[in-house]
């Protein structure tokens, strides 16, 4: 079974992280596991010079990863960005869903956030996205023919992405 996934979409500055972060939480209480994925278009780097993961990255480890009692990280050379959905197929399949920040052009259900200050032109309006658009969320009051919600309703947005993707609350 495929792991469910939507991506969160807006203007640079729009509080895309931070609304992820409250959807997030959100779900953790719900009992369910969550995985995130942050499209960086700039070449971040969490290998530095003076580690020595660096080190054996820089002596040619195709795939290095450092583990330890809590957190593994890993560090993948590849010459072309992999596809949203191979990521997600290749590393998040025990989660309950994926919550992706970016990725406007994947194939993945969008949520696209708007406000007011930064633009009232949404980037789904366009030919080219408009058809993965599942759900906006907006300061701006505006009829849509998706749901709407207000940007601080996280409940009703987890409610959603919960309804939505037909996930189950975990009972322990």
């Amino acid at each position: 079974m495929k792991t469910p996934a939507v991506s969160f979409i807006a203007k640079s500055g729009t509080g895309k992280t931070t609304l992820i972060e409250k959807v997030i939480a959100e779900l953790k209480q719900r009992g369910f596991r969550v995985g995130a994925i942050k499209h960086d278009a700039h070449r971040f780097d969490i290998d530095h010079p003076g580690k020595d993961s660096h080190r054996l990255t820089s002596a040619g480890a195709d795939t290095m990863l450092v583990s330890s009692s809590s957190k593994i990280a890993m560090v993948k050379q590849h010459d072309s960005a992999p596809a949203i959905e191979t990521l997600i197929e290749r590393y998040f399949n025990d989660v309950d869903i994926v919550l992706t920040e970016g990725y406007k052009r994947s194939e993945l259900p969008k949520i696209e956030l708007q406000r007011a200050e930064h633009s009232t032109t949404l980037l789904c309006r366009s030919k080219e996205y408009d058809g993965t658009l599942i759900a906006i969320v907006s300061d701006i009051p505006a009829q849509h023919h998706v749901p709407s919600f207000e940007l601080n309703d996280t409940k009703a947005i987890t409610n959603f992405i919960v309804s939505t993707f037909a996930l189950n609350e975990h009972i322990e």
